[in-house]
């Protein structure tokens, strides 16, 4: 789906902040409330905004212990591949999962209450799992940085 300088001067607001009523929406991007409906419902329909978020903070609700780990599979074959795409989908454990190039293939962002925790997920989700070859955990000392938000390129003008 194409988009336009509205289009994207609306992706750059709602970014911000997703809370903003369609009516101050539209006054910052020059639209009436209903045309900036329109507009978003649009952005929805194709997929370009793919989800309403609120970023959480992990310490405050409990989670304290965040971690990104490199997992290594045993061999890349397409159903490998599929099988720990899905586990990763359906842990909640796992905040953020990216299949990847380099020396890992998949990245996680994990969080979890205690080490302990995260030693039996470990246990339960890479070392019970044949598929994987290994795993290299880094724990983050500090978010430096939560967003969602890209960079909106501006589309070419005719």
């Amino acid at each position: 789906m194409q988009y336009d300088r509205t289009d994207a001067r609306i992706l750059e607001i709602v970014q911000k902040n997703n809370r903003l009523t369609s009516e101050v929406i539209g006054e910052l991007a020059g639209l009436s409330a209903t045309a900036c409906q329109r507009r978003l419902k649009r952005l929805r329909s194709a997929g370009i905004i793919e989800a309403d978020v609120s970023i959480v903070s992990a310490k405050a609700v409990g989670r304290p212990i965040q971690m990104l780990v490199l997992v290594s599979l045993e061999r890349e074959r397409a159903d490998i591949i599929d099988r720990f795409k899905k586990a990763i989908k359906t842990s909640s454990e796992v905040v953020n999962g990216f299949y990847v190039t380099g020396d890992a293939d998949f990245v996680l962002y994990i969080t979890a209450r205690t080490m302990e925790d995260y030693e039996k997920f470990t246990r339960r989700f890479f070392y019970e799992n044949p598929d994987i070859k290994g795993f290299k955990t880094m724990v983050v000392m500090d978010r430096v940085k939560a967003a969602f938000a890209i960079p909106i390129e501006l589309p070419q003008q005719d």
